[in-house]
């Protein structure tokens, strides 16, 4: 698969509004139609079920021409609502900001059912619940969601969120900075990060999943897919048939999470393979709470959300939640 191969010279036809043949698809046959979608990041595990529909087929199978494009300096969402991209990888607090700067995107699946974020630090900080955090110091991100989060939880755990000192991260390399006491804890995905420093560096970390504090903070979906409104509304059939063929990778990536890590290493050849095979065998049981129907969202997981938003000023009172989202395209048994 040449998919990576292409995708500095995709970005740039994206943003000339020029197309560029997928590097899988049959040199004979019915015209493929070009289809673009940006990742959210470079490839990992959250995008295993991508790569395996590619690696097996399934979008050419479904007469799709797919370009995987990696990030750069303008987001997927921005290269959506200016119609330079069919598909975007991104998350739930990327797209209302988003929205309510005028970009039409909406979420039509969400890659993992519930939120995989945990904040880490080593086990001889003693930071084993949020109140803990009072009196350490916090690798922060510099925004203002991960601020009211971090307050918010140690507030609700009995602690005191002034209490906390915040430090800006000053790279993702979450391994020196624990070591060399940078700082004490930081937000990571526990899917990638979490068990690269505790099962691959070997350090003897702790972890608070946000997931296990839904009493004082929401769950969001994080990543999830997203799209154009135009695209829903001109083109429904297309977001149909990638939707069919992402699913059908994401199936298979819950049954075989080897063959999931395979494909990243495959375009992705400098990754760990060991990182991706524990990483794919983690999220395997974690990309929906039924495997018979990936990519469900909830209205009440996209309204807590959004109110947590709204009490925080960091979303307008009147949000429309209802058009930020949708499930109306995945494929109905």
């Amino acid at each position: 698969m040449r998919t990576r191969l292409v995708a500095a010279a995709a970005a740039l036809c994206l943003m000339t509004a020029c197309s560029t043949a997928a590097a899988d698809g049959p040199s004979s046959g019915p015209a493929l139609r070009p289809v673009s979608v940006i990742l959210d990041w470079t490839p990992n595990t959250n995008h295993s079920g991508l790569y395996l529909a590619q690696s097996r087929g399934y979008f050419a199978d479904a007469g799709i021409d797919l370009t995987i494009v990696e990030p750069g300096d303008t987001s997927g969402l921005q290269l959506l609502a200016a119609g330079k991209a069919d598909f975007a990888f991104s998350v739930a607090e990327g797209l209302v900001p988003a929205r309510e700067q005028g970009a039409e995107v909406v979420s039509v699946a969400t890659v993992i059912q519930h939120n995989t974020s945990s904040l880490i630090s080593l086990t001889e900080s003693g930071i084993t619940r949020p109140r803990d955090l009072a009196g350490h110091t916090y690798g922060s991100y510099g925004s203002e969601l991960e601020e009211a989060l971090i307050r918010t939880l140690v507030e609700c755990d009995g602690g005191d969120p002034d209490a906390v000192e915040l430090a800006p991260l000053s790279s993702d390399d979450f391994r020196i900075g624990l070591l060399e006491h940078q700082f004490d804890a930081a937000w990571v995905f526990d899917a990638w990060d979490t068990i690269r420093l505790g099962q691959i560096d070997g350090l003897d970390v702790s972890t608070i999943p946000f997931i296990d504090h839904t009493d004082c903070i929401p769950d969001w979906y994080t990543p999830l897919v997203a799209t154009s409104q135009q695209h829903l509304d001109e083109d429904p059939e297309l977001v149909r048939d990638f939707l069919a063929a992402l699913t059908h990778g994401y199936e298979d990536a819950i049954a075989e999470p080897q063959a999931a890590a395979d494909a990243i290493h495959e375009a992705a050849p400098e990754i760990d393979p060991e990182l991706l095979t524990l990483s794919a065998q983690w999220l395997a049981t974690r990309y929906t709470d039924d495997p018979e129907h990936w990519g469900v969202q909830q209205a009440t997981v996209w309204d807590d959300f959004v109110g947590f938003l709204q009490e925080n000023d960091l979303a307008d009172p009147g949000f429309d939640t209802d058009a930020a989202w949708t499930d109306d395209f995945l494929p109905v048994d």
